[in-house]
């Protein structure tokens, strides 16, 4: 187990009025409810997870502060990782099918965060190469992008993510990547594994056979995540209704640097956090129930 490491909060009168109202959160609920999920773990033997403060407040605010949810949501956190180690385990930041991914940006969050503090994630589905790239390989590269957004970034547990899919240039070989299993388990990752709450995922330069794998992943959201799902064709103006047009890359209308640049710096931290993900294969699930 992890030391404690005391979470002190800082954040403004501002924030913490905004938690008690939308998460239940407040100074004086915080540490006794981080005090009884550490005990939760502590007495599981078969799950070994973290126990500092900011990593179990992350899933409590993820259930809104709800005991129940937040045991059920980090005990699926690790047990998705047990059942699929292809997306979780060895991930070397130097393997070479990994640092291909990260100089293509298949998963870019944004640097800024929006005017409600979310962070806004481009996600460039068809960025890479059916014929190279293995699905398991560009989960695995996202993932570890995912996990230090929301290890580094407290505003991101508090306000969540706003996601764009950008399907420009898919052809049915990446399709073909995405059976309903792996579709299953991408959206289970989302909304039942990870401290995370989605508050919109826009999908831009869409095409009309893409309806059919867009129903597919419908069908395993939850009713609060379908309502939160727009679909923009080619058109990509009515995401500025929403997102301010100085946060986004060129490429996408925006003045906040560049696709090429954006991606280095991810590959960049990645690297830095070698050591990182390396220690964090030993928290696991030991018996998958």
């Amino acid at each position: 187990m992890s030391t404690l490491n005391e979470y002190t909060c800082q954040l403004s009168t501002e924030e913490k009025a905004y938690m008690a109202a939308n998460l239940n959160e407040t100074d004086e609920i915080r540490p006794i409810k981080i005090a009884e999920i550490r005990q939760w773990i502590t007495e599981n033997e078969d799950l070994h997870a973290p126990t500092d403060d900011f990593f179990i407040l992350r899933f409590l605010r993820a259930c809104k502060f709800n005991i129940e949810k937040t045991k059920s949501k980090l005990w699926n956190y690790y047990k998705q990782r047990a059942n699929l180690p292809e997306w979780y385990n060895n991930r070397d930041p130097f393997l070479p099918e990994l640092q291909e991914l990260f100089d293509l940006g298949v998963f870019l969050p944004l640097r800024k965060l929006d005017n409600e503090g979310r962070m806004v994630v481009i996600i460039r589905a068809a960025a890479h190469s059916p014929n190279r790239h293995k699905m398991s390989d560009m989960l695995k590269a996202s993932l570890m992008i995912l996990d230090l957004a929301l290890r580094d970034h407290e505003s991101v547990t508090i306000h969540g993510i706003t996601a764009i899919l950008d399907i420009s240039g898919i052809t049915y070989e990446h399709v073909f990547q995405l059976p309903p299993s792996v579709i299953k388990n991408l959206v289970h990752a989302w909304q039942g594994c990870y401290p995370v709450r989605i508050y919109s995922l826009d999908f831009i330069n869409t095409h009309k056979f893409i309806n059919t794998v867009l129903n597919v992943f419908r069908s395993f959201m939850t009713t609060k995540l379908k309502q939160r799902v727009h679909v923009h064709a080619r058109d990509k103006l009515k995401l500025y209704e929403t997102l301010p047009v100085n946060m986004l890359p060129k490429e996408y209308g925006g003045m906040n640097g560049t696709v090429k640049e954006l991606s280095e710096y991810w590959k960049r931290t990645v690297i830095e956090n070698g050591e990182w993900f390396a220690e964090q294969e030993k928290y696991k699930l030991t018996l998958i129930k």
